[in-house]
């Protein structure tokens, strides 16, 4: 196995494929039918998984931070994020997709910004109207999920993967609001390479462009530094090697990934330390800091 933590320098991840930039076309382009922005930002990620250019896409449109997956997260670090981002008079909703945590609130917050926005149009001597709402994120971070919780019935494509959403579209609510739902985008150049593996770790960018050894063990790295307690508890791991190799055999000889002859199956490994992550196996994490 190739020594990946030398690597890192080198291997830098840049993912921008061309129906990112047509999406950010098209926002722009129906940004003036827009009310609200729901911007939907990882728990786990939530300082990274943020769109680096988003002031810049939807200009002064008022927007709620919806944090999703946050029955996932390191609440204690998540929320000093929630804290950094209210700070700046954004306002800020955690959920639990899964059981449906908060989406109450989250309608209640959209109804009163709605009140705001109509209040302004009858000044003006226009008529009330319904809410239109973007949603928009990175790839991955729950989207199309929390669309089908608001709607509340199977609506709109879910994946594991990014990419599902290709097209821009709208989708009724109910007779006070309408969604549409973007694909996910990132931004032309991932400058910030930690924040950039910290997307590759909770599969935001697409795997077949990633070296899944390299982002395997960035996670291992990372729960070294973070969550050490957790490394142990999931993988026996006290202690990182420099080549990583003592870690993938003891993972491999815990978790079963030999192949013929007891030989540590890498590949194998990689994806389980991946998929570990992403579903929560490994345990409650934030891999975001304020610096």
């Amino acid at each position: 196995m190739e020594n990946v933590e030398k690597s890192f320098s080198k291997a830098s991840i840049n993912w921008y494929p061309g129906h990112m930039a047509k999406t950010k076309r098209q926002i722009s382009e129906q940004l003036n039918l827009i009310d609200i922005v729901y911007e939907v930002i990882d728990s786990r990620m939530p300082l990274s998984s943020k769109i680096a250019d988003i002031d810049e896409l939807i200009k002064d449109k008022p927007r709620i931070i919806i944090m999703t997956k946050y029955d996932l997260c390191d609440k204690t670090e998540t929320d000093k994020i929630i804290k950094y981002y209210e700070s700046f008079g954004h306002k800020v909703v955690p959920l639990d997709l899964i059981n449906d945590n908060n989406i109450k609130r989250l309608l209640k917050v959209t109804e009163e910004l709605m009140q705001e926005i109509n209040k302004k149009r009858l000044e003006k001597g226009l008529n009330k109207r319904k809410g239109r709402i973007l949603v928009i994120g990175v790839p991955n971070v729950g989207k199309s999920t929390l669309i089908n919780r608001l709607v509340g019935k199977r609506s709109t494509g879910v994946g594991n993967t990014p990419g599902v959403t290709k097209t821009l579209s709208w989708i009724r609510i109910n007779d006070n609001l309408e969604l549409l739902d973007s694909p996910g985008i990132l931004w032309q150049k991932l400058d910030d390479q930690e924040a950039a593996h910290i997307l590759a770790s909770f599969s935001s960018i697409k795997e077949e462009i990633l070296n899944l050894d390299n982002i395997a063990c960035f996670i291992l790295k990372k729960l070294e530094q973070l969550y050490p307690d957790l490394l142990k508890d999931r993988y026996g791991i006290t202690k990182i090697d420099e080549d990583y190799v003592e870690c993938y055999d003891l993972i491999a000889k815990r978790r079963g990934a030999l192949s013929k002859g007891g030989v540590a199956d890498y590949e194998k490994v990689s994806n389980i330390i991946i998929k570990d992550l992403k579903n929560g196996y490994i345990g409650k994490v934030t891999f975001d800091r304020i610096k």
